[in-house]
């Protein structure tokens, strides 16, 4: 497994395995037309286009051998309100279903983890919806440790999910507070 940044030249095979991995994981928790809706609107031309020009965000290839098998979407944080510093935000990581349980994930993450401490970012933090135990548990396996709740406000994403745990791994190796706002 490894990590491959994502540039211009890049933006067809992005947008493939961007709405291939998506779509595959999460097509249940749309209403109807919702997983249309939010793939056009996350994974456009012109919305992956704008991220790639984005100084604050960066997307990388997740690849087992010469196969793209998933991708992460991290972004610097820009979200004042959540007083978390020196941060960068994991806005996406998805890996293609069938090679779920290989380890690809976590090394996946574990590169990411030793970008953000290589770039002298003190802080990493997700969003993870808060029924989805198996992710919560693969998060805190990793260091992650619950900071707060929040809602996902976005249409035609079933009511019941929009539940969502943020979670927080030190980078410096402190121990982070728990913020239960």
């Amino acid at each position: 497994m490894e990590l491959q940044k994502a540039i211009l030249t890049d933006i067809t095979e992005l947008r493939k395995i961007c709405i291939d991995a998506y779509s595959k994981n999460f097509y249940n928790h749309w209403n109807e037309g919702g997983l249309e809706w939010y793939l056009e609107k996350e994974f456009n031309v012109e919305r992956l286009k704008s991220d790639l020009l984005d100084k604050d965000a960066e997307y990388y290839f997740i690849k087992r051998g010469l196969k793209n098998v998933g991708f992460i979407k991290i972004r610097n944080n820009t979200n004042k309100d959540l007083n978390i510093e020196n941060a960068v935000e994991l806005e996406k990581i998805y890996v293609l279903p069938e090679c779920k349980g290989m380890g690809i994930g976590k090394t996946a993450l574990n590169g990411i983890i030793k970008k953000a401490k290589e770039r002298g970012s003190g802080n990493l933090f997700l969003c993870v919806i808060d029924t989805n135990m198996s992710a919560i548990a693969f998060y805190e396996k990793l260091g992650f440790t619950f900071h707060s709740k929040t809602i996902l406000d976005i249409p035609y994403f079933k009511e019941e999910l929009k539940g969502m745990n943020r979670m927080i791994k030190k980078l410096d190796g402190k121990k982070p507070v728990a913020n239960n706002v």
